[in-house]
């Protein structure tokens, strides 16, 4: 960006602070001044209107340092924007293109974007019908995901949120997706944390991180997840699918709330602006599954995540994003506690889109297990009462049992969609009766998978599109199946 007088001589204008709320100052003069265009002081520091009330302009600023009163600051023409290309994998940048860390080598990409984009039009978009693997059984059997769809992850601190958000990454990243992650307002830490997830996973040079602290400016807190949105769009338009984790927009909201007030707007529920709803809306309306003139399709996948206190799901900006993305996923305390990993609530999670993005194989396997499940939790609530259970009911007891304990996950693992299948599969027909074989087989098939000779015979599995032909080529093939157990 140029200096003060360079925008001072070719816009013409300037103008006066009269008052500070910092981050929020209040300036007379910038007769030609436009809501989000940036504004430049005197002193260097930068900022972006906010709001123009009756000639008087509203900016908040980007700085720690706040503006001293009588500062003169002038108009650039420009947006707030963030410099965009390849050269931002592998970094961990601010909201404005900063790299975090100062000794980290890096190149400043040529072409930039405005962070405040209009979403495109329905004309524009595809409808959404390919699958995405998280590499998590229990959400892509369960509730799965579409690409180019925006899936919730809300629950109450420390329940497991992030932990699955970063295997869908590892998932995503080695699938060729651009994963870009937006920390808003994080502990130093907690970045540190990720990044060396990212590290022993190796797969830093295919993840970008838009972060910022607690410490950090509020008006700079705000921008990162349009930060995070502008570099996808940059992806989408070259034709690569990207996903996108915005950690966490109650955080995000809480920050909104703190400059709309300091900007004397008028408070509504919670003490929240009356436009909370439109400013996340508008926001998530920038994922999608889009047309793309060279590809065909191209998606950005948005996970927004929400912190809840004490599973209270019925709060403002929880209903809020609720209401606006295309289902969620519940992690509850009681069976974070209970030792389930990843804790979902499967009765309470949702997922609007991406049921229609199964083929019937999946489809019927996701009927089946959900019927099972929800018989296998009305039978053991009877058990309670101490009655006489026949056989089948403890068979299907053990049976349910079982299934809970494939689905319990760490959260390094990832399990590709055919060995989920395949395993499901041969626990339901009673292959595998004990937890020790599962897990022996689990991880024998895993590494089978990422060979190419023994790839072909799970592909081979999964030519008919029909579960009870996919159950027989399992019972046909299960003395091969058992084998891969001892392959640990």
């Amino acid at each position: 960006m140029e200096s003060y007088t360079h925008y001072l001589h070719k816009t013409g204008e300037y103008g006066v602070v009269y008052q500070v709320s910092h981050p929020i100052v209040f300036i007379e003069g910038l007769p030609s001044v436009k809501t989000r265009e940036v504004v430049l002081f005197e002193n260097g520091q930068k900022g972006e209107v906010f709001g123009i009330t009756r000639g008087k302009v509203e900016a908040r600023i980007f700085s720690h340092e706040p503006i001293q009163v009588g500062a003169k600051v002038t108009r650039t023409d420009e947006l707030v924007s963030i410099p965009v290309g390849p050269e931002l994998l592998g970094h961990t940048i601010d909201p404005l293109g900063v790299p975090l860390d100062p000794a980290d080598r890096y190149v400043q990409p040529k072409q930039s974007r405005s962070l405040d984009a209009k979403p495109i039009d329905i004309s524009g978009r595809q409808k959404i019908a390919t699958s995405l693997s998280t590499g998590v059984s229990l959400i892509d059997l369960l509730v799965p995901l579409g690409r180019g769809q925006r899936e919730l992850v809300i629950g109450d601190r420390k329940t497991g949120k992030t932990s699955l958000l970063m295997t869908t990454i590892k998932t995503q990243v080695n699938l060729g997706v651009v994963a870009i992650y937006a920390a808003i307002a994080k502990k130093k830490s907690d970045i540190k944390k990720l990044q060396e997830f990212l590290a022993v996973e190796k797969i830093t040079d295919k993840v970008i991180i838009i972060a910022t602290s607690a410490y950090d400016s509020p008006s700079l807190i705000y921008q990162t997840p349009y930060s995070a949105m502008a570099i996808a769009e940059y992806f989408r338009d070259q034709g690569i699918h990207s996903l996108v984790i915005l950690d966490d927009l109650s955080t995000h909201a809480k920050f909104y709330r703190e400059l709309s007030l300091l900007a004397r707007r008028f408070p509504g529920r919670d003490s929240y602006p009356g436009d909370i709803f439109y400013t996340h809306s508008r926001l998530l309306e920038r994922a999608g599954n889009f047309k793309h003139p060279k590809v065909g399709e191209v998606s950005i996948t948005c996970l927004p995540v929400i912190e809840i206190i004490e599973g209270d799901l019925t709060g403002y900006v929880s209903t809020n994003v609720m209401g606006i993305t295309d289902g969620h996923i519940y992690l509850d305390s009681n069976i974070y506690y209970q030792g389930m990993r990843p804790a979902v609530n499967i009765p309470l999670s949702v997922t609007r889109v991406g049921r229609q993005t199964l083929n019937k194989l999946a489809r019927e396997m996701n009927k089946t297990l959900t019927v099972f499940l929800t018989r296998y939790d009305k039978l053991k609530n009877l058990s309670h009462f101490g009655q006489e259970l026949t056989s089948e009911v403890k068979k299907n007891l053990l049976l349910g049992d079982l299934v809970y304990k494939f689905f319990n996950q760490p959260y390094q693992e990832t399990i590709p969609n055919v060995v989920q299948l395949v395993l499901m599969s041969m626990i339901l027909q009673d292959l595998i009766d004990n937890k020790q074989m599962m897990d022996q087989t689990k991880k024998g098939m895993i590494k089978a998978c990422a060979e190419p000779e023994t790839k072909k015979f799970f592909d081979s599995l999964m030519k008919t599109n029909d579960l009870k032909g996919f159950n027989q080529n399992i019972l046909n093939s299960k003395d091969q199946l058992i084998a891969f157990s001892k392959l640990t």
